[in-house]
């Protein structure tokens, strides 16, 4: 039988998974199911209760995939409790009747290289080596190349004067990188729409608003599930600060993670699981930038965001900083967001109208 491989969804880094697999493998790679509002259904139904939301929109995507004929599931995840999810979310899937092949590249929160080398030739029993670390090579550029031109969107985004201009130039990109011919093809394909990004006609005022986003990874960097919170902040004019990207995890957490216990030490001595100390130490960062305003926002049930908040209450009370918390589970309300984030907004242009008159006299 044909290998037909899915993973779960989170943002648009479905696009290197793809390209990668495609290149490495000899076997069908499918396109995660988009997620909708059915995805958390199906796997908030079949999920225990007080597990965390990105469980359950990863097993939604699952069963979504399995619906549609994939027979391979990759599964990667570490940093806190999820990366010991896949032995649950497997046994779940195989009570439920699915026959499939189950394949976790992180155990116990680390990589085994040796593990997934077994894997990938357990697939395609004609793996190359050398082939692989090539692509894998092309991937990480990939996910660099594409975090890089989404931080220039976001301080962007909002004072763009042809509505979705940055969405839609962003989107063609993506689709060019998914076509890249090998790395030098890439590379020059970033720097033409680096080029075209700059073109795109803004009016952002000498000093905007700035916010600072925070939070548990999985739903910063999903948008479905964080209801777009991003582009929702951005309309208000606002320029908008996220630290938690692929690549950071990828290639930055692990060199940082000590400078930042250290930067915060009068708040933090240890790390908490995820990215709750690098939110910690982001927190005070943003409030001595003097940033206008700071929201944190993760999944219910996540259990090193709910120990890092109340340190993050206390700093950004320390520097009377404003800041908003949003979590997010299968019943929070898009409209109870919404109407949140624009009495944010209010209350941060107000205390910026009023510090400008109280400069002026």
């Amino acid at each position: 039988m044909k290998k037909k491989i899915s993973f779960p969804q989170m943002g648009n880094y479905y696009i290197v998974a793809k390209y990668l697999f495609e290149h490495i493998l000899d076997a069908e790679i499918m396109t995660p199911p988009k997620i909708t509002s059915k995805t958390i259904e199906i796997g908030s139904k079949h999920s225990p209760d007080f597990v965390c939301t990105p469980f359950k929109y990863t097993l939604g995507t699952m069963i979504e995939s399995l619906e549609k004929g994939a027979n391979v599931l990759f599964q990667a995840g570490g940093g806190c409790r999820y990366g010991y999810y896949s032995e649950l979310q497997e046994e779940i899937l195989k009570e439920l009747g699915y026959e499939f092949t189950y394949i976790n590249f992180v155990s116990e929160g680390e990589n085994d290289l040796k593990k997934i080398y077994h894997y990938l030739k357990q697939i395609d029993p004609h793996f190359k080596i050398r082939k692989g670390l090539y692509y894998l090579f092309i991937a990480s550029k990939m996910v660099k190349y594409m975090d890089k031109i989404d931080d220039y969107i976001r301080l962007n985004i909002g004072f763009e004067i042809k509505k979705n201009s940055f969405q839609n130039l962003n989107q063609k990109m993506l689709k060019e990188f998914s076509k890249a011919r090998g790395y030098f093809h890439l590379r020059r394909i970033y720097h033409q729409y680096k080029k075209k990004f700059r073109k795109i006609e803004i009016q952002k005022p000498k000093h905007p608003l700035k916010v600072g986003i925070i939070g548990e990874l999985y739903t910063v960097m999903e948008p479905f599930s964080n209801y777009y919170l991003e582009i929702e902040m951005a309309r208000y004019g606002i320029e908008i600060k996220r630290y938690t990207n692929v690549h950071y995890l990828l290639f930055e957490k692990g060199k940082k993670i000590k400078k930042y216990l250290k930067y915060a030490r009068e708040y933090i001595h240890y790390k908490m699981g995820s990215d709750a100390a690098d939110n910690i130490a982001r927190t005070k960062y943003l409030c001595e930038q003097k940033y206008d305003g700071i929201i944190h926002i993760k999944s219910s049930f996540c259990t090193p965001e709910i120990g890092a908040m109340p340190i993050i209450n206390k700093i950004c009370k320390e520097y009377d900083m404003p800041i908003i918390f949003f979590s997010f589970d299968s019943s929070t309300s898009e409209v109870g967001i919404k109407t949140r984030c624009e009495a944010f907004y209010d209350m941060i242009e107000m205390r910026k109208k009023h510090e400008r008159l109280l400069s002026r006299n």
